[in-house]
């Protein structure tokens, strides 16, 4: 699914009415996708309640016209309610005068409009950025405040549908219908939290509208089409070795979550190498892994194994390094080393991005595909940024970053981003559930396993990223979000791919 921007929304909408629906045939489309919505999702609800359709003076009001007279015509207690004042522009002005002429009531806002069941927010749309001016801050603030249900068409008000900032009491929906396509204030920080549960009206823009070059969502078809096939002859070696080099004394959960989802999204074989001091306490919670405990210094890898991990490059299909490694001098060499000398993909974690920090621009000269999994605050120590900024910011940081090293970059959290530098993924699967230690490593166990079985690096993380999401929300009914454990949601991965087989 595509994500677009203000600009890229317009554009859009521009082609559209030079070729297809004038403006006001495109208003009526829109009005009438978002009734259907809010009849799909609220109308039993709405029976004997009363809903407030707020509009402001921009094209926005417009669909919120036409869904007041549909509203209305349902028998529903709809009344329009004038955030500023009556329309001035052609086509919202046509819609208004259709929903008076219906019957529907129309008030100029006061401080009752907001003693009702359910708010209609149409009172910006793609276009609000900045702060709140009177007398939208005092409505804004009124509706924060009050207990009615709000269902915002297209964007939140008060949310910048390009950048995903928010104003001051910027309208907190219930239910965000987005018109045509996501915008990136539904995906991005902190404005998602905005929207609530999201759904997107097709008001049928032809596709030829569009251009090439947007983000887009990663969706269940595109994954479970780009798995490999399971062959009827297939062994372990033709299933994919996957060599990790992770975990240390302090830190053994982050090697299991690591090996555990990578054997069970499916690779043949997954070999671990680990400190001595860690593989029996590891061995006692995995055994399915072949283990190479190797020489260490204080519970971590020590520089000495340098050569038994070259020679286990030699016979993977793919090295996941840095989970739960831990950092210091060794590690640090470690981590250049494996990268100088592999020939095939390396998947950055945790410790092994950690590592890389004071030697960064060595990226830019491997010629195998890396691919580098940060939180947002391994990614502020790696552009030496905030992790305001980079939360602010994530896409443009994330693309220009994957660019500049010349590598695959999944900035993780929700709606995590996945870039190449020029193509944008985000995924929308996952929950709160994720927010706690050793999730990550699963995660790169899982892009690791489906790299290892052949999977092109963009397919096996976009793959990596959705299922990992998609198993916490499938998890999440049989536990709970609180409750939930990695070790829960390992279990439960097994399970779960059974829906990505023919």
């Amino acid at each position: 699914m595509k994500i677009l921007t203000a600009q890229q929304t317009r554009e859009a909408e521009n082609k559209c009415f030079e070729e297809y629906y004038d403006e006001c045939e495109l208003m009526l489309k829109a009005g009438i996708a978002c009734f259907d919505e809010i009849i799909k999702y609220y109308y039993d609800d709405m029976k004997n309640k009363s809903v407030a359709v707020f509009c402001g003076n921009g094209k926005n009001a417009g669909d919120g016209f036409v869904i007041s007279r549909l509203l209305y015509s349902k028998g529903i207690d709809t009344k329009i309610v004038l955030c500023d004042k009556k329309p001035i522009i052609a086509e919202p002005l046509m819609y208004y005068n259709q929903a008076v002429s219906s019957g529907v009531m129309v008030e100029m806002y006061n401080e009752n409009s907001t003693k009702c069941d359910f708010i209609i927010d149409c009172i910006f749309g793609i276009g609000f950025h900045g702060e709140a001016k009177a007398p939208f801050d005092r409505i804004f603030s009124d509706i924060a405040n009050c207990n009615a249900t709000v269902i915002s068409i297209d964007t939140p008000s008060g949310c910048d549908s390009t950048t995903g900032s928010v104003c001051k009491n910027a309208v907190k929906a219930d239910f965000t219908i987005a018109v045509s396509t996501l915008k990136y204030c539904h995906i991005l920080p902190p404005s998602n939290e905005h929207c609530s549960k999201t759904v997107v009206v097709d008001i049928g823009i032809p596709n030829v509208c569009y251009d090439d070059n947007y983000a887009h969502t990663i969706t269940f078809e595109e994954v479970r089409s780009s798995l490999p096939e399971i062959k009827l002859n297939a062994h372990k070696g033709s299933n994919g070795k996957l060599l990790c080099i992770c975990g240390s004394y302090n830190m053994v959960g982050a090697a299991v979550f690591c090996v555990e989802s990578a054997i069970r999204t499916g690779a043949g074989l997954v070999k671990l190498v680990t400190p001595k001091s860690a593989y029996p306490i590891i061995a006692s919670h995995t055994v399915q892994s072949v283990f190479c405990p190797v020489d260490e210094n204080d519970g971590i890898i020590s520089l000495s194994s340098l050569d038994t991990i070259l020679d286990e490059l030699k016979t993977c299909d793919c090295v996941v390094i840095g989970c739960g490694m831990g950092v210091n001098d060794d590690t640090r060499k470690i981590v250049t080393k494996v990268l100088e000398n592999s020939n095939v993909p390396v998947i950055i974690d945790a410790d092994g991005i950690n590592s890389l920090l004071s030697s960064i621009d060595i990226l830019k000269d491997i010629k195998v595909p890396v691919v580098l999994t940060p939180h947002p605050s391994e990614m502020a120590r790696l552009i030496s940024k905030s992790v305001t900024e980079v939360q602010s910011n994530r896409i443009e940081i994330s693309k220009n970053f994957a660019k500049e090293y010349g590598i695959t970059l999944v900035l993780k959290g929700a709606n995590t981003v996945v870039t190449d530098g020029e193509n944008v993924f985000v995924n929308t699967t996952g929950n709160p559930s994720l927010a706690m230690g050793g999730t990550g490593d699963m995660l790169s166990g899982m892009i690791g396993s489906f790299a290892a079985q052949g999977m092109p690096v963009e397919d096996a993380v976009k793959a990596g990223v959705f299922i990992h999401g998609h198993n916490a929300d499938s998890a999440c009914k049989k536990f709970s979000k609180r409750g939930l454990t990695v070790f829960d949601l390992t279990e439960h991965l097994g399970i779960l791919m059974s829906e990505f087989e023919a």
